[in-house]
């Protein structure tokens, strides 16, 4: 059943549209383009093409089906071009007019340029992972470089009303189970220990966003605590997790 017309905004943000995810998803070969990669083979591909593929996958759920939620980079990706269709500007200046420039970040831009070697590289176990390729087709759905303190600035302008009013946040948090102990809420995620798992209540909840890549970017509003960095694992990106909440626990504790 064809519902293309009923998705909405919305939706792509939560991930509750339902879209089969183009990268981590498996496509018509078996193989997918995470697995391609992390195997030492980079590529590029086009926003035709991500959306080619994950046209070739089934999809997870009606959209707006109650209570799910799957994480898609599709979504991202459709999020952009609908931003470059109603501004009339590339993705990548309307971060830097929008974003970057108003926050004052120094350190951060979207890679689009194979040959840009600045980034740290990414690993997949012990091996350096090189996919420039890839890194420059992510474009909206992980294709920022950063800092830990421009990631730790655009907290601040984004939880504390610089880029929209705070009154706006209340309304993001509508959260669905995503993958544990994550919740998916609409452009951001909540990540809450349960009670077995912190009995003592010394790890807050925290509001924000992650990636494959191990880095992060919390903030806990209980605790007025903001966590930036990454570990730049993808084999293992949860060590950024534990390293947030060992910081909660020292934090709490001291």
């Amino acid at each position: 059943m064809d519902y293309s017309a009923h998705i909405t905004i919305g939706q792509l943000m939560a991930h509750t549209s339902g879209f089969p995810d183009y990268f981590q998803g498996k496509g018509p070969d078996g193989t997918s383009l995470e697995k391609r990669l992390t195997s030492g083979i980079d590529q590029g591909w086009t926003f035709e093409e991500a959306i080619a593929l994950s046209k070739s996958m089934h999809p997870h759920f009606a959209p707006g089906t109650l209570h799910k939620a799957k994480y898609a980079d599709t979504n991202f990706q459709l999020l952009g071009r609908m931003i470059e269709n109603c501004t009339g500007v590339a993705f990548a200046a309307c971060c830097h007019s929008e974003i970057i420039s108003l926050l004052g970040l120094s350190q951060t831009y979207l890679y689009a340029d194979p040959t840009d070697s600045q980034p740290q590289p990414l690993y997949f176990r012990d091996q350096v992972l090189r996919i420039p390729k890839a890194m420059a087709s992510f474009g909206p759905d992980g294709g920022m470089v950063s800092s830990s303190c421009d990631l730790l600035r655009f907290l601040e302008g984004f939880f504390l009303g610089e880029l929209f009013p705070q009154s706006y946040l209340p309304s993001l948090q509508k959260w669905n189970k995503i993958f544990f102990p994550m919740k998916a809420g609409i452009g951001i995620q909540l990540f809450k220990l349960p009670w077995i798992l912190n009995p003592f209540g010394t790890v807050p909840a925290f509001i924000g966003h992650s990636g494959l890549s191990g880095a992060l970017a919390y903030y806990s509003p209980s605790q007025r605590i903001m966590v930036t960095g990454t570990v730049n694992q993808i084999s293992n990106p949860d060590r950024s997790f534990r390293v947030m909440i060992r910081l909660a626990q020292l934090i709490k504790t001291s």
